[in-house]
C-alpha cells in the first residue's frame, strides 16, 4: 500500500509541474477578477444603478476605465490564455488526482480548453480594441439565430441549451455536496481558511450553477419557440432573476454569490491541486 501510495503521489506530482502551477494559478486569479466585478455590476443593476451590462464585455469596460486599466484587461487576457493552457495540459496529460486520466476528465479538460480558449480571444480582442466588446446578449441571439439556420438547427440549439442547463445543475449539486474539497492541499490550509473557503466554494459555486442553469434553459425555449430573441447572454439572464415573484432581491442574492465565486476563484489559486 505505500509502495502505491507513493507512486500514485508521484505520478501526481510530475502532472502538477512548475510551469502548470504558474499558468493554473495565473488564470484562476484572472477567472477570479471578471466573476468579481460582474458580480458587483449585477448588485448595481438590482438597485438600479446599472449603467453597463453585467457580462464580461461590461466587466471589462469597468476595468478599463480604472488607474493602468489597459494593462488590467491585457493581463487578465493572458490570465485566460494561462487558464486555457492549463485545461489543454490535463486533457492531453490528465489531470491531478488519483482519477486524473479518466476519459470523462481528459473530454471535460478539452471542453474547458475550448471554452477558455474562446474567453482568452475575446478579452484579448477587447484589450487590442479590435472587437470582443460585445454585450454576450447579442453574442447570444447572434451565434442562436445562425444555428437555427442550419439544417436541424433547432434541435441542436436545444441540445446545447439542455447541456449548458445541466451543466449549471451539476454545478450548483456538485457546490453544494462540497465536491471542490478533493481538489484543496486541505493540510496546508489553516483551520478558519477552511471553513472560509468552504463557505465561499458552496456559496458561489452554487450562485454560479444557477446562472448556467438559467442560461441554458432560455436557450432551450428558444428553440422551442423558433425565436433567437429568446436566447439570453449573461446579462439579460441575470436581469430575468429581478423579474420573479422575488424582485431585485434574487438577483442581489445570485449576484452575490457570483462575487463569492470570484473570491473562491482566488482561494483556489492559493490552494488548489494542480
Amino acid at each position: 500500500m505505500v509502495g502505491r501510495a507513493a507512486r500514485e503521489g508521484a505520478r501526481t506530482g510530475s502532472r502538477g509541474g512548475t510551469g502548470r502551477e504558474v499558468v493554473a494559478r495565473c488564470g484562476l486569479v484572472a477567472r477570479g477578477v471578471l466573476y468579481v466585478l460582474i458580480g458587483v455590476l449585477a448588485i448595481r443593476v438590482a438597485f438600479g444603478a446599472g449603467g453597463q451590462e453585467a457580462d464580461r464585455s461590461g466587466a471589462l469596460q469597468e476595468l478599463a476605465e480604472k488607474p493602468l486599466g489597459g494593462f488590467l484587461v491585457w493581463a487578465v487576457g493572458i490570465g485566460f490564455v494561462c487558464m486555457m493552457l492549463w485545461r489543454l495540459s490535463e486533457a492531453v496529460f490528465g489531470a491531478a488526482g488519483p482519477d486524473g486520466d479518466k476519459a470523462s476528465k481528459r473530454l471535460a479538460a478539452a471542453a474547458r480548453t475550448v471554452f477558455y480558449g474562446v474567453v482568452a480571444f475575446s478579452v484579448l480582442s477587447f484589450a487590442a480594441g479590435s472587437g470582443g466588446g460585445r454585450s454576450s446578449d447579442e453574442q447570444s441571439r447572434d451565434v442562436t439565430s445562425k444555428v437555427m439556420d442550419l439544417p436541424g438547427g433547432p434541435w441542436w440549439v436545444g441540445a446545447a441549451g439542455a447541456a449548458i442547463a445541466v451543466g449549471g445543475i451539476v454545478i450548483a449539486v456538485q457546490a453544494a455536496r462540497r465536491s471542490f474539497r478533493k481538489q484543496l492541499a486541505m493540510d496546508r490550509m489553516p483551520d478558519g481558511a477552511r471553513k472560509a473557503v468552504e463557505f465561499l466554494g458552496v456559496t458561489g459555486g452554487m450562485a454560479r450553477g444557477a446562472l448556467f442553469a438559467a442560461a441554458g434553459a432560455f436557450i432551450v425555449y428558444a428553440a422551442v419557440r423558433y425565436d433567437p430573441s429568446q436566447a439570453k447572454g449573461v446579462d439579460d439572464t441575470l436581469r430575468a432573476f429581478a423579474q420573479t415573484p422575488a424582485g431585485p432581491w434574487l438577483l442581489v442574492l445570485i449576484a452575490a454569490g457570483l462575487v463569492l465565486f470570484g473570491l473562491f476563484s482566488w482561494a483556489l489559486a492559493c490552494w488548489r491541486r494542480v
